[in-house]
């Protein structure tokens, strides 16, 4: 077991080495006692995007390669989690320097160990190409837009630290804040600090988790009480909890045992998914870690403060995202929700009270005592403080995961961090809260993003995925898409979700196909308000909202498929229309050739012409077209 002296000179002496990665340069001439500082340290992202990019072929390579010069006990290569900026990957960040490589393959890394490590001179040629908003290039972290404009706190280690290493952790104030509050506060101060610093659930509801911690807080030591950690991310698009799983999965330990201190708990749960392979592997390693230091286990700092945690594996239901479906899951029983109250922090996991909260708000807790409420609460807004981190999808140009402050407008995470839409499109709307949120249309480009104002036009926050969307992109078609999920996610167990929302996609799929009429808007206000009021829990409540949020700003679009029986975006396979414009046709017969039921006539060097009444509408014509001659419409 680790004493709180011997956790600070793990710190003193590991410094060093993380401290260049955070920056401090002139750590590479630090003398640490027992410390090993490298002349270079090669950080390649491991996180599951780049790993299923190749990312272990650019770790082996580079060991090759090190060898190969003779400087394999110069040069430190460290797997870690997601950087981030997951649309340059796989990358690689060489310190010190904070030069940044992207799209590396096992054949560039030959070029940066000859010409970076041996040469000292950085490989230009596979450095980072973006343009920072300022017009200027950028070729280092610390030069970026991407970076440069974020404000890390839960991703404060990603991309930064080995996450298979509890002394890396460690050198970054790791287990400082739970030896503090073990050994410097009661139980209620603990819970006080969190309440001071305003932070909110960052699964969605924005539930303030002081407050949950406060009701779970009573009878300390006569009752069993749990602490749970919800890594069940289901929603499309998503990836913030895995990331931080995979980057820092000793920050949710540590918050799990300050809660489980708080409420005067002993044994902690975390729910992941089975389909997060990365993940789940480091977890068991921190894990084992953690429990050999004496971190996670009995008598923790010699204070006779017990904590256990064991982890869960998910099978994938999107409905173990709910609360009260989770905890039932970790029963061993099917997932299927219950009625609310009681509500978990009375009654949860085996009866017993139980706070649960998800991996982002966790990986919080431990700064806000390492720095003070007052630091945390003076980000973001008033009533929304802190950071949200964001995994940016859809048609954008730097996809990955951003974390900025609460209040930054859209615009600010597309434009300035995102890179804006690819391809000289414009941007249409953005997606928040996944099945469970709505759509930011562009006339709300500038709204600060935070829980009052997003709800204040009918979406949410969810846990951070948002999708962009430009002017291709079909607003049925994506309500659509997400009502799909829903009905095949459903748990079955109440109608309103079970029925409702497979007669709404019904009449989505009408609409779609050009078949609807006017009076099916109506018939889906109707059914979405009824599915809200009464379904029995929080995901059904929310499955409307997808189409109630396009249908309130895209109206135009649902009577254009329904009166004009065209598709605005193009999108709607069964309303395209394909064309020939006569005046570039030269006849050349390549679309007729391609023509898989042969739809297109006409003589060769003569304008062709396609019977719509045949065409499929494959796209075939067009893809092979090389006059530009088809349309579709």
């Amino acid at each position: 077991m680790k004493s709180l002296n011997e956790l600070r000179a793990i710190k003193n002496k590991m410094m060093c080495q993380v401290n260049l990665r955070l920056g401090g340069e002139a750590a590479i001439h630090a003398e640490a006692e027992g410390a090993q500082v490298h002349k270079n340290y090669i950080l390649v992202c491991g996180g599951t995007g780049c790993t299923s990019n190749h990312s272990l072929d650019v770790v082996k390579a580079f060991e090759t390669h090190l060898k190969e010069n003779g400087l394999q006990d110069d040069v430190k290569i460290i797997q870690t989690g997601c950087l981030g900026l997951c649309a340059k990957g796989p990358v690689v960040v060489v310190h010190p320097g904070s030069v940044y490589y992207e799209e590396v393959d096992p054949e560039k890394v030959e070029a940066i160990v000859n010409k970076h490590i041996v040469g000292g001179v950085p490989a230009d040629k596979y450095m980072l190409k973006e343009e920072t908003t300022d017009g200027s290039p950028a070729k280092t972290m610390t030069e970026s837009d991407f970076y440069t404009k974020q404000e890390r706190i839960a991703l404060r280690n990603c991309g930064v630290i080995d996450p298979e290493n509890i002394d890396e952790y460690i050198a970054t104030g790791g287990y400082e804040a739970l030896g503090r509050c073990l050994t410097e506060m009661t139980p209620d101060e603990v819970i006080q600090t969190v309440l001071d610093s305003g932070i909110r659930g960052r699964g969605g509801a924005g539930f303030p988790t002081g407050k949950k911690w406060k009701f779970a807080s009573g009878n300390r030591g006569e009752v069993q009480k749990y602490v749970c950690c919800n890594a069940d991310e289901g929603d499309p698009g998503a990836f913030m909890d895995r990331s931080i799983l995979e980057g820092d999965p000793h920050s949710v330990f540590e918050a799990m045992a300050i809660a489980g201190y708080a409420i005067g708990a002993d044994q902690g749960y975390i729910y992941v998914r089975a389909e997060y392979p990365i993940a789940v592997n480091r977890l068991e390693i921190a894990l084992k870690q953690a429990r050999e230091y004496g971190l996670i286990g009995k008598d923790i700092f010699g204070t006779g403060f017990n904590f256990d945690i064991d982890l869960r594996l998910g099978a994938g239901a999107f409905v173990c995202g709910e609360e009260t479906a989770l905890l039932t899951s970790i029963e061993g029983n099917r997932g299927e929700p219950h009625p609310r109250p009681p509500f978990p922090a009375v009654k949860g996991l085996f009866g017993c009270p139980t706070i649960l909260n998800n991996v982002e708000t966790y990986a919080n807790i431990p700064v806000i005592f390492n720095k003070g409420p007052e630091w945390f609460s003076s980000l973001g807004t008033e009533l929304s403080p802190g950071t949200k981190v964001f995994a940016l999808g859809g048609k954008i140009n730097n996809t990955g995961l951003v974390e900025v402050p609460m209040g930054t407008t859209l615009r600010d995470v597309v434009e300035n961090i995102g890179g804006g839409v690819p391809n000289g499109k414009k941007f249409k709307a953005a997606q928040t809260g996944g099945p469970s949120g709505g759509c930011i249309p562009s006339t709300y480009y500038d709204i600060p993003i935070d829980f009052e104002n997003l709800k204040s036009i009918g979406c949410m926050m969810g846990s951070g995925g948002l999708i962009v969307m430009d002017e291709d992109s079909c607003m049925v078609d994506i309500a659509k898409f997400f009502l799909e999920f829903t009905v095949s996610e459903s748990c079955g167990k109440c109608t309103p979700c079970r029925v409702g929302t497979k007669r709404m996609l019904e009449i989505l799929t009408r609409i779609s196909e050009g078949k609807g009429e006017m009076e099916d808007l109506e018939k889906l206000e109707e059914l979405a308000n009824f599915i809200q009021t009464n379904s029995l829990c929080g995901l059904g409540q929310t499955a409307p909202n997808p189409v109630l949020s396009t249908m309130r700003f895209f109206r135009d679009e649902y009577v254009a498929h329904i009166k004009d029986k065209t598709c605005p975006a193009g999108v709607c396979k069964k309303l395209l229309k394909y064309s020939i414009i006569e005046e570039k046709c030269k006849g050349c017969t390549l679309c007729a050739r391609n023509c898989p039921v042969d739809a297109i006539s006409g003589a060769v060097k003569t304008p062709h012409v396609i019977d719509t009444a045949k065409c499929i509408k494959c796209g075939a014509c067009m893809d092979n077209c090389r006059f530009g001659a088809i349309i579709r419409k």
